[in-house]
């Protein structure tokens, strides 16, 4: 039995759930099986402590065991439960019960005086219409997580669609790691005007992968999916080390270029990210000004502790700080005062309707004289018409970023622009982007 909740664990329940298929194929009977996780159970236990994650936990036991027929309810592990329904199971039943398992769970309890509660969200797979023996609790799995997928705190039933679309998922995680190890991802960087000149005073990394079979892959898709199953963090890794030594070999042809890189979550919660932007800088040579880190307004109020530590910690290695997408987010302005930032980046979705939208206008140029009041510069992304250039810079936007001066390219095409006047278009390249710099101490 699992020692924290004393509910079966998953090895005893899968031993009654082979004796159960036995029966079942004997009497023709259905059975339902039910996969319960639990949502944003990551974050009670770094708020309120992992102590209080484990008394919710044997608090949803006991609320499981009590919906359940004896001995029919398990801990798979960490925050999982199975649920087996067995004889009788018709999508109605199995529905009932779940709708039962969320109505339950979703009361709060008391916990040391404090009050917390949790939502779940729960994947349907009936023997035999969903599958034989050995895929039921993997079909459970593919509906739960779509039913996750969905925002959570629902319950779906299998379907076949759930596996074609994972076992693709699978496809491209396998391609990407080994994109990674081959080398074949690419960094295509996209140019930051100087708002007052229209000079190009940087560039922001973006990741590019060219699949083989499937063409060109966009972060969109590739991104949350390493963040998904853990590659996340080795994809962070190359790309600071890949921009640094660009940064250098910029240095080498006279163009001391400005780079942003994004930083994930799961990158903040690294010990040694401050270490290996440190390490890399140093490597090659790097001076700290030249890199900026962004870090969305969501990922900075993720975990705020986290986020004021490795910020104090980056400023003091000398890398710039940049806010992005911010006003998608939650932030106060008692926390953005701690932060050590240089700058905020205004979401693109505000700066899409600046011309046909009076509230879009409101919003960006508050959040224009909020930074300027906190001395933040502040850069606009998205720019695509003359009218939000127009508009950006009425309001004082300190930098712009889009399609209207140019699309991301490759790091051969920014040189060539930058050394060669080879581009998409005429624009001047700040002239202390060609003067030498000296790598700071590390």
């Amino acid at each position: 039995r699992d020692p924290l909740t004393e509910l079966p664990n998953r090895q005893i329940f899968e031993g009654m759930l082979a004796q159960a298929f036995q029966r079942a194929d004997a009497t023709q009977a259905k059975l339902g099986l039910l996969l319960i996780n639990l949502d944003g159970f990551k974050g009670i236990n770094e708020t309120l402590g992992h102590r209080i994650g484990d008394r919710l936990l044997r608090e949803v036991a006991a609320r499981l065991r009590s919906l359940a027929q004896p001995h029919m309810v398990a801990r798979q592990g960490a925050d999982e439960f199975l649920m087996l329904i067995p004889n009788d199971a018709s999508p109605q039943v199995a529905a009932e019960l779940a709708s039962s398992v969320l109505v339950s769970l979703g009361k709060p309890c008391l916990l040391d005086g404090r009050e917390a509660s949790v939502t779940c969200s729960i994947g349907i797979a009936l023997y035999p219409d969903d599958g034989g023996a050995s895929a039921l609790i993997a079909h459970a799995d593919a509906a739960m997580r779509f039913a996750k997928s969905s925002g959570g705190a629902a319950y779906c039933f299998f379907e076949s669609r759930m596996v074609d679309g994972f076992r693709d998922q699978a496809e491209v995680l396998r391609d990407l790691r080994r994109a990674l190890a081959l080398g074949e991802l690419e960094l295509f960087y996209q140019p930051k005007i100087h708002a007052p000149t229209g000079e190009i005073t940087g560039a922001e990394a973006l990741m590019r992968w060219q699949h083989p079979r499937r063409g060109m892959i966009s972060p969109v898709e590739f991104i949350p999916l390493a963040e998904r199953f853990g590659l996340i963090c080795q994809l962070g890794n190359w790309l600071i080390d890949e921009v640094c030594r660009q940064i250098h070999a910029w240095r080498d042809t006279g163009l001391r270029m400005r780079v942003a890189i994004n930083l994930s979550v799961h990158q903040l919660r690294q010990p040694d990210l401050v270490e290996r932007i440190a390490k890399a800088l140093h490597a090659n040579e790097i001076n700290p000004s030249l890199l900026t880190c962004e870090i969305t307004e969501t990922v900075a109020m993720e975990d705020t502790e986290t986020t004021i530590r490795v910020f104090h910690q980056l400023a003091k290695l000398g890398v710039s700080i940049s806010i992005d997408d911010f006003g998608t987010g939650h932030s106060s302005l008692s926390y953005l005062r701690k932060l050590p930032a240089s700058e905020l980046k205004i979401d693109r979705s505000f700066v899409l309707d600046l011309e046909t939208s009076e509230d879009a206008r409101k919003v960006a140029s508050a959040v224009i004289n909020l930074a300027k009041s906190l001395d933040l510069k502040v850069v606009a992304e998205g720019v695509e018409t003359e009218g939000q250039n127009r508009i950006l810079r009425e309001f004082g936007c300190d930098q712009l970023q889009g399609y209207l001066f140019a699309k991301p390219m490759s790091a051969r095409a920014l040189a060539l622009w930058a050394m060669d006047d080879v581009g998409p278009r005429t624009m001047n390249f700040r002239d202390s982007l060609f003067k030498a710099t000296q790598p700071a101490e590390l």
